[in-house]
């Protein structure tokens, strides 16, 4: 699924005044973000660089914000009918030991890389110390909050849960 933009309220005043002071390249791709539009459309479209990055920025500086996703067969699901934050699923049976591996290392190695280890110790002493799956999961809304508390972290947050979802 892609990811759709849409304006936000200071997105509109920005296009009708040019009172954000962004860039002429700045300025088109907020132009281009409509909330119909996925991002791989506006990449076809804008033949630009960093995409991905000028994005990342309006989101940011609270131009843009997402409004949905569209699938393949171009329907928009608006970003509400999304799964929930912990919408954990059934493993089959045997392969406990290497999920809880896998979801423990994932997990310590995510906080660490996007957020660091100051003031997230606690936190990463209980990802170690998790006995089983159900452990894990108690924790996942603490570690996703930290994990979009950085700017890089905010950014990849969608793709690091859907990632950590299919391991725990």
């Amino acid at each position: 699924m892609a990811v759709i933009f849409a304006k936000t309220d200071k997105g509109q005043a920005e296009i009708a005044n040019r009172s954000g002071g962004l860039s002429p390249r700045v300025r088109r791709v907020l132009i281009f973000v409509d909330g119909k539009r996925p991002v791989e459309a506006l990449r076809d479209m804008l033949q630009h660089d960093d995409l991905q990055h000028t994005l990342g920025l309006l989101e940011e500086e609270g131009f843009i914000e997402m409004a949905g996703r569209g699938g393949a067969d171009g329907v928009r699901t608006p970003l509400q009918a999304s799964p929930s934050i912990s919408a954990f699923r059934q493993h089959p049976p045997g392969d406990e030991v290497l999920r809880l591996q896998q979801a423990r290392n994932f997990m310590h190695n995510t906080v660490n890389a996007f957020v660091g280890a100051v003031g997230t110790s606690s936190l990463q002493d209980r990802i170690a110390a998790a006995r089983d799956q159900e452990a894990l999961r108690q924790l996942f809304d603490e570690w996703y909050r930290a994990i979009v508390s950085s700017r890089d972290g905010r950014r990849q947050a969608e793709h690091l849960r859907g990632k950590l979802l299919d391991v725990i």
